[in-house]
């Protein structure tokens, strides 16, 4: 673990080759900057994949805000206490996704991956995800 206090107080920190996991969402993901990765105290950026015809569960980021850059392809995030509205993200969209903001993003292409950067004001990134059972709805 790195000392925050000492080691990255005048440093900057590269990740190269970052390692890949599946989210909590079931999504593959890059990660970047992050407590971790960094020492980040208040952030954490990445990279998600959403595979062709794929999609995240359904979740929320308990108090934390969270910034994305669509990099490739379109994407319908369902979003709303039911999942009952929707918006269509393109290549080059810059979007925010409220606190606790309950959202389910969806690839609309059968063929070709999405890809976007994911930024977010919690240095864990993966700690404040609550997966949400919309199976009721």
């Amino acid at each position: 673990m790195i000392d925050i206090e000492t080691e990255l107080s005048d440093e900057i920190v590269t990740i190269r080759h970052p390692e890949t996991i599946t989210t909590k969402q079931q999504l593959p993901y890059f990660l970047g900057v992050s407590q971790e990765s960094a020492g980040t105290q208040h952030l954490s950026m990445n990279m998600v994949v959403i595979p062709a015809g794929g999609k995240a569960q359904a979740h929320r980021h308990k108090g934390f805000e969270t910034a994305i850059y669509m990099l490739e392809g379109r994407v319908q995030t369902y979003y709303g206490e039911n999942l009952e509205k929707s918006v269509i993200h393109q290549k080059g969209d810059f979007i925010f996704i409220p606190p606790n903001v309950p959202h389910q993003p969806v690839n609309l292409s059968e063929t070709e991956n999405a890809l976007a950067i994911v930024c977010r004001n919690d240095p864990n990134e993966q700690e404040s995800v609550e997966l949400l059972d919309m199976s009721a709805v």
